[in-house]
């Protein structure tokens, strides 16, 4: 992947709306301005940017169950790490959504942001996605918290690219933990548009489901495979790319499934990404080199999203799917 010609720094946004979707899944709204509005606005799909959290104030003890309140308490000192599920920029501003859910004691604080607060925020960082020439079909692959970057790829490619026919497999454990909005019916599922935040720019879904409440009973790893068998024969490899986000185990099973069928794969890697622009070294990524050997790249400043025939899954992932 080559660096995103994206311009970051440290700018401040003010938060426009927090939203509660579902379950531990929020949808924050922010605003940026002037240079923040021109940085966010040549932002590409899978880059990501780093919250300061650490003045935002803690939930109200009868909003949180005894766990909660007390990890809540901890002092949030460095920063988080969110990429976005859509960019809009209009009269010299940016509109930026970011998908999270509230899990630990930085996220369950940005559950109490309100319209007005202001965050700061550095970014864009990190390198996108990108789109190899001669490809007329993407299949993007969600798992679970996965979804931001692919929904922020797949609107983008829809404004950009409206020749390139995209299909989106979204997987989870349950249709509960689904980090999407809008309901989930039999009728939309029958025709193909199952999940409103993709169906609204025209874009095809499957859904697939651990305990088989929605859609594909299974690994959504193993509908993606289904769907590649079943279309073999109207579809080319050399004009498919797949694109992935969510586990690791998840991502290998991709990863493997795109190399036995020759595709194109890209995979946006998750690690724990304390600075954000390849100061502290904690994301290092195995990868392959040219030479048969491997290297560490950074998934800060490398990555979050590889060549998927470039990283080394770990060997007891292949066991799990």
């Amino acid at each position: 992947m080559n660096e995103n010609s994206a311009t970051k720094g440290d700018f401040t946004a003010v938060v426009l709306a927090n939203k509660h979707i579902r379950s531990c899944y929020y949808r924050l709204t922010l605003q940026f301005f002037q240079d923040g509005a021109r940085a966010f606005a040549a932002a590409r799909p899978g880059q990501f940017a780093e919250f300061d959290l650490s003045g935002v104030s803690v939930p109200p003890a009868e909003k949180l169950d005894e766990q909660q309140a007390e990890m809540v308490q901890r002092d949030i000192i460095l920063r988080r790490p969110f990429s976005f599920c859509d960019i809009t920029a209009k009269d010299g501003q940016a509109t930026v959504e970011v998908l999270y859910c509230a899990v630990g004691p930085a996220s369950l604080r940005m559950t109490t942001l309100k319209p007005a607060d202001k965050i700061n925020i550095l970014g864009p960082l990190g390198n996108g996605f990108s789109m190899p020439q001669g490809k007329k079909t993407a299949l993007l692959v969600i798992g679970g918290m996965g979804a931001p970057p692919i929904q922020h790829l797949a609107i983008t490619n829809s404004r950009q690219n409206k020749d390139l026919y995209q299909l989106v497999f979204a997987g989870a454990k349950t249709k509960f933990y689904l980090p999407f909005e809008g309901r989930i019916d039999e009728i939309s599922s029958q025709i193909g548009f199952p999940i409103h935040d993709f169906a609204r720019h025209g874009i095809e879904s499957q859904l697939a489901t651990d305990d088989g409440s929605a859609g594909f009973a299974g690994p959504v790893t193993q509908c993606l495979k289904q769907w590649l068998d079943e279309n073999a024969n109207e579809t080319k490899p050399e004009q498919i790319v797949i694109y992935a986000c969510g586990p690791e185990a998840m991502l290998a099973e991709v990863a493997k499934i795109a190399a036995a069928k020759k595709i194109d794969c890209q995979v946006s890697m998750e690690r724990r990404m304390a600075c954000g622009i390849g100061v502290c070294q904690s994301c290092a990524v195995e990868c392959r080199t040219d030479d048969g050997k491997t290297e560490y790249k950074l998934c800060c400043k490398d990555g979050p999203v590889f060549d998927a025939k470039q990283v080394v899954f770990e060997k007891k992932i292949d066991a799990i799917l």
